[in-house]
């Protein structure tokens, strides 16, 4: 057997313990905790015993022999205690990557995101998801939820229209990456449904034809999308950002000669007001409206 090193020794006598040497050979500490019983502990060639079971003798021999440990901020009764962790539910990793993405854009959800905003591992969340796309599809009938008219809808078919459209722009402002997140074709969940169902429902009141009643209103659809996209934009860059635009446009010297040149005579005043990319959104769905109430008729 190898007798104990200078290093061993110093390390046992820090632990309250002093090294022997019996008949056998083995090295032996004498380790003394309350109650007042003695356990030993055996050490040969400098190796921890695989015989160490219980965590007291594993937290000994880890002390004694230098075996490597995670970093400790000073002694456990002075650090404080923390709360036990909420059950990780799927409502709170949807509610948490549609923070995300209100705030960072869709770009931003990831599984490691998610984690690390709600002070889980990464891989707990796959409890309750199989991928990251499943999150996609929660979160976009989540936000369909938002988008539903509360309680019933007006008889007259117009006025269910503006509330379901307006309901619709107000969702895709609050989450400009809801409309980025349809184009990827998620998933239909039950939100999605009762949505489809509320804007049937409004087209019910104009006619009885399926087919006539998909094209209202994907017509309206495309109107509130292509509308809100753009008023994005403009909400991004704001009122300021959309002047300087047009400033900056006009003091370009090549673009003032062509509007000066007689050849843009209704562009020119359009630019010089400053009225380019600015719309109303209320005008112009009731014009579409009234295109289609022409159509159809009222019933």
């Amino acid at each position: 057997m190898i007798a104990p090193s200078s290093t061993t020794t110093a390390r046992l006598r820090r632990c309250g313990s002093m090294p022997f040497r019996p008949a056998g050979g083995a090295v032996v500490a004498l380790v003394i905790r309350p109650p007042l019983r003695i356990r030993t502990l055996y050490r040969q060639h400098h190796t921890p015993s695989h015989s160490i079971r219980t965590p007291y003798r594993y937290a000994v021999s880890r002390r004694i022999f230098g075996v490597a440990g995670s970093a400790r901020s000073g002694d456990v009764w002075t650090r404080s205690r923390g709360g036990r962790r909420p059950k990780l539910t799927r409502e709170a990793i949807v509610e948490t990557a549609i923070k995300v993405a209100d705030a960072d854009g869709l770009a931003a959800v990831s599984i490691r995101r998610i984690a690390s905003e709600l002070g889980v591992r990464a891989m707990s969340l796959y409890t309750h998801i199989d991928a990251k796309e499943d999150i996609f599809d929660l979160m976009y009938d989540e936000v369909a939820e938002e988008a539903l008219v509360k309680g019933d809808l007006p008889d007259d078919w117009r006025e269910a229209f503006l509330q379901i459209t307006h309901k619709e722009r107000e969702t895709g402002l609050r989450h400009p990456w809801m409309f980025e997140l349809s184009h990827r074709s998620p998933r239909v969940g039950p939100n999605g449904l009762r949505h489809a169902e509320q804007s049937l429902a409004a087209a019910a009141r104009l006619t009885d034809d399926p087919e006539s009643m998909v094209a209202i209103i994907t017509t309206v659809d495309h109107y509130m999308l292509g509308y809100t996209l753009r008023e994005q934009h403009v909400l991004e860059i704001g009122d300021n950002g959309l002047e300087r635009a047009h400033t900056s446009l006009l003091e370009r010297e090549y673009i003032r000669a062509l509007l000066e040149s007689g050849e843009f005579p209704h562009l020119k005043p359009v630019f010089e007001r400053g009225l380019y990319g600015r719309a109303n959104f209320e005008q112009g769905l009731n014009w579409l409206l009234d295109g289609i109430e022409h159509d159809y008729g009222q019933k």
